[in-house]
């Protein structure tokens, strides 16, 4: 015969390492409220005949807007997680409640089915279930150096789960100067037994602001493309990924023609839907003549970061007969990872020639294509 399930949710602890003004269990992970993933999942279940969440003190107005409509019984929560605890299941007992209670701790938002399947299964034949995973690295005893052997050992995950009656009762023998962190240790304690299921990777505890997972609008990266072309004329400074080379021909525009570094602002523009070079520095606008490429490219770099993206990676070739790049071009990557305030590794500069044909080929012309990816900022 099927036994009533009732789910206590403890989420009336600070998360202090978390960091951050924001208790964890109502900060944004993945979009919603972490408290909600499990109370939600809960909440879905026709099995469930109530919902109960422990919250801190003072802390109900926060849990209602994560509920967001959710029914379930707030509760405030005691000192410790023990107290917490005893406080959900006295006021399940006060209200009559029989059957099994999940214990859950709602920084692990992800719930499997196959777990809450295992638990119940469980029961069946024990008062008490844990789902626990194997310890993957070795552990030694800080104290004295010793190894303890993994395959003795376990990982404990939440929900556990308990004939209501037996959890309360081992609640209430325990003594009151000694803590527990594990409910299951206490029905041990008592006497009963506490199976052991299968946990899940999923039932990952949040624990760290790293652990955080933010939904934003923009997308986690964005590439653009840029091409620039300019005419070699006797006279110039040939400019090329901020570097001046030593050539009888330079290249002719309004600023310093750098086609290298024009070719990469286009890229970063492209990348984050702002134009391109033109639309930001006119060559109609006399302020830009003989301008140095280095400020554009500056430009572009600081409005993605406004968009809040950062640069991934730059991949430039340059397309001329002469002169030879080779030489030059741990240069010219060191100046363009200086310009965009990143890595060298970041920045990739290669040239081709067009085998004499076209422009470029007839030494008429320098040409340069780039591609720019960049990472979206994920600030926690």
């Amino acid at each position: 015969m099927a036994q009533d399930l009732h789910i206590l949710i403890v989420a009336a602890g600070s998360g202090s390492r978390v960091g951050g003004n924001v208790p964890k269990q109502y900060r944004s992970h993945l979009g919603k409220p972490l408290l909600r993933w499990s109370a939600e999942r809960f909440a879905q279940d026709k099995r469930v005949r109530s919902l109960t969440i422990v919250v801190g003190a003072g802390q109900e107005g926060e849990a209602l807007a994560a509920l967001g409509g959710i029914e379930a019984k707030l509760i405030t929560g005691g000192a410790t997680r023990r107290d917490s605890v005893r406080n959900g299941l006295e006021h399940l007992a006060a209200h009559g409640a029989q059957g099994v209670v999940f214990i859950h701790d709602a920084a692990r938002p992800d719930v499997p089915d196959s777990v809450i399947e295992a638990l119940m299964a469980a029961l069946a034949t024990a008062p008490g279930a844990t789902p626990v995973l194997p310890v993957a690295d070795s552990i030694i005893r800080a104290e004295d150096g010793v190894i303890v052997p993994r395959e003795a050992l376990r990982r404990v995950q939440t929900p556990q789960a308990f004939d209501l009656q037996a959890i309360l009762a081992a609640h209430r023998a325990w003594p009151e100067d000694r803590d527990a962190s594990d409910d299951a240790q206490m029905l041990r304690a008592s006497g009963g037994e506490v199976a052991l299921v299968p946990g899940d990777e999923r039932l990952k505890k949040i624990t760290f602001a790293e652990d955080f997972v933010e939904l934003s609008p923009l997308p986690p990266f964005r590439i653009g493309t840029g091409y620039d072309v300019h005419r070699l004329v006797r006279g110039e400074e040939l400019w090329l990924g901020g570097i001046l080379f030593d050539h009888d021909f330079g290249l002719a525009g309004h600023s310093d023609a750098d086609v290298v570094l024009h070719a990469i602002t286009d890229a970063i523009l492209g990348a984050i839907g702002a134009g391109d070079i033109g639309s930001h520095f006119p060559p109609s606008d006399p302020q830009w003549r003989g301008a140095r490429s280095d400020r554009f490219l500056a430009h572009a770099v600081a409005l993605a970061d406004a968009a809040h993206y950062m640069i991934g990676n730059i991949d430039c070739t340059v397309i001329c007969e002469a002169p030879k790049i080779g030489p030059r071009r741990e240069a010219m990557r060191k100046e363009v990872a200086r310009i965009v305030g990143t890595d060298i590794a970041r920045i990739s500069i290669k040239a081709t020639t067009t085998e004499g044909l076209g422009y470029t080929g007839r030494r008429e012309a320098i040409a340069a294509s780039a591609s720019a990816l960049l990472q979206r900022k994920d600030e926690p």
